[in-house]
């Protein structure tokens, strides 16, 4: 038999609630929280104010715009979250356990997005008597909602909704959920709805940030979806929507990419197509420098040099009038030209170097792009062969035209009409999924495991039997290979090739720097983790015009704040988890499980 002392059942009994960073009681917390939330929300229906000069028209009574639209969004899911810690029947899955973090990263958002707001209404228009009560209602009320969340007690492990003891809770648990047990699994065809509709919001977030037509919406934009994710993660939806998109992978794929060709149906504007199209060159050059670096663990500091390959070779024989090769090749021969010439070039030019290791292989790479640079500037017909027209590079390349449809011209399709960037979008698009195909059945296969242990630890894998130079130069040429198939939609799609759109550091990308930045970002080794990478770099300068002198300086600020908070990237697989997170110590067991144990 054994006997329980009392500081062994003390510490059997679940611990009280940590308290949040202000010391105030627990019901003021949360009511300063619902009204902080619902007065923010409130506040956006009232004029924020008197003039128009500001962009979005602030001015209106009972209808929010711009700058409103996501302090609205975010002051809403501030109260839903807030009401679901309470276990609110219907609400309680979005925070399970009773989570406060979720909140707290939403009325944060809300809260900078508001202040965001007033401080450039005063700033841009001249003084605080610009603002109307709106705004000062919206001021009031979201700083009180930051301050009811950084009262609320802080997350514990096993944290739980806890039973009534006042009041007002009492009243609340009438309303609530009964306590949650093993939830019951969905039928597919919900899981599958579920599926369809994170990809329509999705889609929706994406449109809306791409169509924001000045910086200052562009701004809250950002803050309300970034600090938005951050309580998604918090909460734990992206893991059960992730592990739903692992039991459906194939609907999620093909889910995705519906949405991705609708895109362009939804746009009011060509200008959006122009910058989705370049999106996704962006993104698929991205994806092919996944393999060498996230893969094969290859730093290459010149792989814009095989996106130049690849554009150039389509340029030489597109038929332009400026070409010195004076042929013109039809599409399917065009793209073959560049993925043939981009493989070659990988092939020679990985064969000496890819005997190196670290930080020499990345300088030999850094020096074979700016040798690619400078070769097609000097081939001038003066300083070396006339080849390339130099610094003047190839203009007027001819648009596309495949099976007689050609992309430079206005079309038709079911009813909505598809302007140039619109047509050289969706072909771009059947080019991502190519690659997409392409990186993911090389990622699963044994060579991609072989790649992968070349990139944990390149002497184990060759003591295992890898032959790693050859299993490198594939990745190598792999990676070029898709880097020349993006290079020759690029080249029609830009109309010109010159040797200043290939440098290792350039404002607008793509550029060696910003592709491995956008791997780094997105996170290595995934499929979505570069995409989404690559969409964040191209359109903050874009969108940032008003920035342009401070670009690179807010760039470095975001890389040292993302290898502080998340160096595995916003999307990460478990490995890379597992290896930034780790705390080099073994797991100890946890009281309750000592005592269920006997101990």
């Amino acid at each position: 038999m054994t006997t329980t002392t009392p500081a062994a059942k003390a510490d059997r009994e679940p611990a009280g609630p940590v308290p949040g960073l202000l010391k105030l009681p627990a019901n003021a917390a949360r009511w300063a929280t619902l009204g902080g939330a619902a007065g923010t929300l409130l506040s956006t229906f009232l004029a924020w104010t008197w003039t128009e000069e500001f962009p979005g028209n602030l001015t209106v009574d009972f209808y929010p715009g711009g700058l409103q639209v996501l302090v609205l969004i975010g002051a809403a899911l501030t109260l839903i979250f807030a009401l679901s810690t309470m276990g609110i029947r219907g609400l309680g899955w979005l925070t399970p356990g009773g989570k406060n973090s979720p909140v707290l990263f939403l009325a944060a958002g809300t809260f900078a997005t508001t202040w965001y707001t007033v401080i450039a209404i005063t700033e841009k228009l001249g003084g605080l008597v610009n603002l109307e009560p709106g705004a000062w209602v919206a001021a009031v009320s979201s700083a009180v909602l930051l301050t009811g969340v950084l009262g609320l007690p802080a997350d514990t492990p096993g944290d739980a909704v806890r039973p009534p003891t006042s009041a007002h809770q009492r009243l609340l648990h009438s309303f609530k959920a009964p306590t949650p047990g093993r939830g019951r699994e969905l039928p597919s065809w919900a899981e599958i709805l579920i599926i369809a509709a994170a990809v329509g919001v999705g889609l929706q977030v994406f449109a809306y940030g791409i169509g924001t037509p000045y910086g200052e919406l562009f701004v809250g934009y950002l803050v309300i979806a970034g600090f938005g994710l951050a309580a998604i993660s918090r909460a734990g939806l992206n893991r059960r929507l992730s592990s739903l998109a692992a039991r459906h992978r194939n609907v999620t794929v093909a889910a995705a990419f519906i949405a991705a060709f609708i895109f362009p149906l939804t746009q009011s504007s060509e200008a959006y197509a122009t910058l989705g199209a370049y999106i996704l060159i962006f993104a698929t050059v991205a994806l092919g420098l996944n393999v060498v670096v996230g893969l094969a663990g290859l730093l290459d500091l010149g792989y814009v040099a095989f996106l130049g390959v690849g554009a150039y070779a389509a340029a030489l024989v597109s038929g332009s009038p400026y070409s010195t090769i004076g042929v013109q090749f039809p599409f399917w021969a065009a793209v073959l030209t560049g993925i043939g010439a981009s493989l070659v070039f990988g092939v020679v030019i990985g064969a000496p170097t890819l005997r190196l290791r670290g930080d020499y292989l990345a300088i030999v790479t850094l020096g074979f792009g700016e040798i690619f640079r400078i070769a097609m500037q000097n081939m001038d017909g003066t300083s070396g062969p006339d080849v390339t027209n130099g610094p003047n590079g190839i203009p007027n390349i001819p648009d596309l035209e495949i099976l007689g449809f050609n992309l430079g011209e206005e079309h038709t399709i079911l009813g909505f009409e598809l302007g140039r960037f619109s047509n050289y979008y969706l072909l771009m698009l059947i080019f991502t999924g190519i690659v997409v195909l392409v990186f993911r059945r090389s990622d699963q296969s044994r060579i991609g495991r072989a790649w992968v242990a070349i990139r944990e630890d390149e002497t184990a894998a060759r003591a295992m039997g890898i032959n790693a130079f050859r299993l490198k130069l594939m990745a190598f040429a792999l990676g070029a290979t898709l880097a020349g198939m993006a290079g020759t939609v690029q080249a029609h799609v830009t109309f010109t090739v010159t040797p200043t759109q290939y440098k290792f550091v350039e404002v607008v990308p793509p550029n060696s720097a910003f592709l491995l930045a956008a791997v780094i970002l997105g996170g290595m080794g995934t499929v979505s983790g570069p995409l989404i990478g690559a969409a964040l770099l191209y359109l903050i300068p874009e969108k940032l015009e008003f920035m342009a002198d401070y670009q690179l300086l807010l760039f470095g600020i975001a890389l040292v704040l993302l290898m502080r908070f998340r160096p595995e990237g916003l999307v990460a697989d478990r490995r890379k988890q597992l290896e930034f997170h780790d705390t080099g110590q073994l797991d100890v067991p946890k009281k309750a499980d000592l005592s269920k144990a006997g101990v």
